[in-house]
């Protein structure tokens, strides 16, 4: 495999020196030959004949360290301690904490936040359960949830593996929409045993956010939660990538003068994601949609063991197309990958209709990567921050929830995953809409402040709002 470049990438390395038998350049100089620089020094301990210290290196090759640890291997008075990086050292302890509100200073602060007075407003909600939401966290607390059964592009690693992902999924709710996030890593992959657990624990949360099961288990698993209670059940992986996707996909087809309803698209990959971007297109007009998967075009003529599979087949490809990914293609204006690196060629491309729009968004590889093709589509987005247009769910889901829990919303509905999709589209004006800018930026804090907005307004207008938040 050949060796990746890493950009400057910086590691710390903590080294003990054993001072009688060698000097602090020996192992500068090994870490030189080995292809690193050392770019600071900090002393962590020192005595007669020891010293401790960390270096921090900056690292232009992904086998740099280990070649510096082979090097310090050979040369006596040298230990390697430990290797990390800026990642691992963010990691540490993990990202999250709790901080209390209001600091309690003496007896009467502690009688107040617990007992005895704490009894009286157990009483109030017990006697009103919807008071849950006004005097506790619940207002404000989503539980980020996943059995580490899909992680990234990792697979089923596992709960403990997929802590970091739920702790930044918490990390972001709170610096773009400032809500509370908590991540549980569930010890099973039991269908039925996740819906109890999340049942279980719901009266401590004002909504439920699915990440990362694996599909088929996850339809069934958000279904039966939307169904048994009344806080809204989000799976991102599928609905955050849906909404986020039909927005760009707005401001692809403003830019190739289209219009959804008339435009032919290939959706390729038909799990979680996809399903749920198909149903999105479907419920914003589109007319025209085919599915392709492992077995060719899905067509209503077969019929699939995979439920979802049929569910796509009888809603889409009403001209029966059949064939494989080069026959969905001929023609076609807009390609939507959700499948695999690499599967779309620039043949395939050349047979699409003229100004064709492509969203490779596979990870971490895009079905074809957009150097190879910007010479033949009108636009093209991809899931990797570093191209232009990412179709990053950060756009969707802390400014969904925010405006879910600032009404107080059931459920979050079709109408309301329209409604951020819009608010997403609109944040990009006429003006300043381009083929390389048909997606806002995750930092731009228009973003959330119009997604909660337009979310309020949809939840109310479609009966799921169950108060109205001031403005």
């Amino acid at each position: 495999m050949r060796n990746q470049p890493l950009d400057g990438k910086t590691i710390i390395l903590r080294i003990e020196l054993d001072t009688k038998q060698t000097f602090f350049g020996t192992a500068a100089t090994a870490i030189e030959n080995a292809g690193g620089d050392i770019i600071a020094i900090d002393v962590i301990q020192t005595s007669r004949d020891r010293t401790v210290r960390d270096l921090t290196v900056k690292v232009r090759e992904a086998d740099t360290p280990g070649r510096i640890a082979k090097a310090f291997e050979k040369l006596p008075g040298i230990r390697l301690i430990n290797v990390s990086d800026r990642t691992f050292l963010l990691h540490l302890g993990g990202k999250i904490t709790i901080q209390p509100k209001t600091p309690i200073q003496n007896r009467d602060d502690l009688s107040r936040v617990y007992t005895p007075e704490v009894a009286r407003v157990c009483n109030a909600i017990h006697e009103d359960p919807s008071k849950a939401f006004t005097l506790t966290i619940k207002r404000n607390c989503v539980a980020v949830v996943s059995d580490g059964s899909a992680v990234l592009g990792l697979g089923n690693i596992g709960p403990f593996a997929a802590m970091p992902v739920m702790e930044g999924k918490a990390m972001l709710f709170k610096q773009f929409a400032d809500v509370d996030a908590f991540p549980i890593c569930l010890d099973t992959q039991d269908t039925e045993g996740i819906i109890a657990t999340v049942k279980a624990i719901a009266p401590g949360f004002g909504g439920i956010n699915l990440e990362d099961i694996s599909s088929p288990r996850c339809f069934e698993i958000e279904q039966r939660l939307r169904e048994e209670l009344d806080i809204p059940v989000f799976h991102d992986d599928q609905h955050g990538t849906a909404v986020v996707l039909y927005a760009a996909l707005l401001n692809a087809l403003k830019l190739t003068d289209r219009k959804i309803e008339d435009a032919r698209i290939v959706v390729c990959g038909i799990g979680a994601a996809g399903t749920a971007c198909t149903k999105m297109l479907l419920a914003g007009g589109a007319r025209h949609v085919i599915g392709v998967d492992r077995e060719g075009i899905l067509t209503r003529d077969h019929h699939y063991p995979n439920g979802m599979w049929q569910w796509y087949a009888e809603h889409t490809n009403e001209d029966r197309v059949y064939g494989g990914l080069a026959e969905a293609l001929q023609n076609a204006d807009v390609f939507i990958g959700l499948s695999a690196g690499g599967i779309l060629k620039r043949e395939h491309i050349s047979t699409m209709a003229d100004q064709p729009i492509v969203f490779a968004m596979a990870n971490p590889e895009p079905e074809i990567r957009p150097e190879e093709a910007e010479d033949l589509v009108a636009v093209i987005a991809t899931g990797r921050s570093d191209y232009p247009n990412q179709i990053n769910n950060v756009l969707c889901f802390p400014g969904i929830f925010r405006g879910a829990l600032d009404c107080r919303a059931s459920v979050i509905n079709e109408e309301m995953k329209l409604a951020a999709a819009e608010a997403i589209a609109s944040v990009i004006s006429t003006d300043e809409l381009g083929p390389l800018y048909i997606v806002p930026s995750v930092f731009n804090q228009r973003v959330v402040e119009e997604v909660r907005r337009r979310v309020v307004q949809a939840a109310t207008a479609s009966g799921v709002a169950r108060r109205q938040p001031r403005e």
